[in-house]
């Protein structure tokens, strides 16, 4: 059953790894779009369920973002479910 997608507001965060992440309360929903490793463009942009205000709360507030979303997030799938929304890899040229 495809369930509709919630549009998520996003704020820009400082990041090496991270673009921008949002939350949606009513859903429970972390979005996070990460950059290109290289350029820093904007990438990927990824839904994670089960997400809880403290988490939320808890990654805004990280000294570093990319590095609490590694430790906390990311290596647990199943605590926090991910689908990719929007695939979106960097097509532009180095310099």
């Amino acid at each position: 059953m495809n369930t509709p997608t919630p549009k998520i507001a996003m704020d820009a965060v400082e990041s090496s790894q991270i673009h921008s992440i949002g939350y949606d309360p009513s859903t429970g929903t972390l979005a996070v779009r990460f950059k290109d490793g290289k350029t820093g463009a904007p990438t990927s942009l990824y839904y994670y369920s089960n997400f809880t205000p403290s988490n939320f709360e808890a990654l805004r507030q990280a000294k570093s973002i990319g590095t609490h979303f590694h430790h906390h997030i990311r290596p647990f799938p199943h605590r926090f479910p991910c689908v990719c929304v929007e695939k979106k890899p960097y097509t532009g040229r180095a310099s």
